[in-house]
């Protein structure tokens, strides 16, 4: 057997696309290796970030939609590896929700099986579609809020997605944050290439940052497939 990873992480970059009530990502120069070596006499090249928590790819803390919830530092590690399966409902349209038919169709489709206190990531296609366009923020498929209680009676506590928020843009009741908050688990936005892991079961990681205090945080998400030689 062999392990293949998949890295699911956007780039983080200046200009990087951000939710419009977020901080904007700046990196700029701290040291570079000339003045380090003038002041310590050894060459060193550091960056100095500034970002929002819920930039890049993250997972949010239960605490970021419920004042009672939990910080990032607090939530589970359970939360951001284990078990997981990709469930491809890119035939969802775009200004479509998710819900549990789709839900239950793609797993049928794919012949998965979801397993208890695992995670749950769902192709709908629009990092390939729509990054780097004006409707990356602004128009992708969102879970309803049938299809996260679904996904949460089945023992999920991390719902995943290649689009800004786990919700339609015209949700107004952000149903899947909501389902979130009722039951104190955990979502994770702005994957990539689910692609490539669609319709399979995996080992997922997707550890957060120890951010004292944190509403999220930026993660470094990977799905660890075994195949055979």
């Amino acid at each position: 057997m062999a392990i293949r990873v998949v890295d699911l992480t956007q780039e983080i970059y200046q200009g990087m696309p951000v939710f419009p009530l977020h901080q904007p990502t700046l990196i700029f120069q701290n040291i570079d290796h000339a003045a380090s070596k003038a002041k310590i006499g050894f060459e060193f090249a550091t960056n100095n970030l500034l970002i929002n928590e819920h930039g890049p790819t993250h997972s949010d803390a239960s605490y970021e939609y419920d004042p009672h919830g939990r910080f990032i530092d607090e939530m589970p590690l359970e939360y951001f590896y284990g078990p997981a399966v990709c469930l491809d409902v890119s035939r969802v349209s775009p200004d479509g929700y998710i819900g549990p038919r789709e839900l239950q169709r793609a797993i049928e489709m794919a012949r998965l099986t979801l397993h208890g206190k695992s995670v749950v990531l769902l192709h709908t296609g629009h990092y390939a579609r729509a990054y780097g366009t004006d409707e990356w923020l602004s128009r992708y498929a969102g879970i309803s809020e049938e299809g996260a209680e679904w996904l949460v009676s089945q023992g999920i506590v991390n719902i995943g997605i290649d689009a800004p928020s786990i919700d339609n843009p015209k949700d107004s009741k952000f149903s899947g944050h909501l389902v979130c908050r009722r039951h104190g688990i955990t979502n994770t936005e702005n994957l990539c290439h689910l692609d490539q892991v669609a319709g399979q079961e995996f080992l997922y990681m997707g550890l957060p940052l120890r951010i004292r205090g944190g509403t999220g945080s930026p993660i470094r998400a990977v799905a660890i497939l075994l195949e055979s030689n």
